[in-house]
């Protein structure tokens, strides 16, 4: 599953194409490789988001292509969240 589909129905990004514009301004990576909207993802993957003054690494529980708003959450597991300084 491709990287910005995977964050919109996960609901880590709301929308695709934020998640797009995330990925190509290179704030996202994928087991430590930087990574574009179109990199394909699977189970056990690691990613790590930068939001603003915050990393957050998020490990990759199952991709599926629907899933419910309160099912969302069980796609990935938060590993850590740090805030960067300044």
């Amino acid at each position: 599953m491709r990287l910005d589909k995977f964050l919109k129905i996960s609901r880590i990004i709301k929308r695709r194409t934020l998640a797009k514009e995330v990925a190509d301004q290179g704030r996202i990576t994928v087991n430590g490789n930087a990574a574009k909207a179109s990199t394909v993802l699977s189970e056990g993957d690691e990613l790590v988001i930068r939001f603003g003054q915050k990393l957050v690494t998020v490990k990759v529980n199952s991709l599926r292509e629907n899933v419910r708003k309160d099912e969302a959450d069980t796609l990935y597991k938060i590993v850590k969240e740090e805030k960067l300084e300044q």
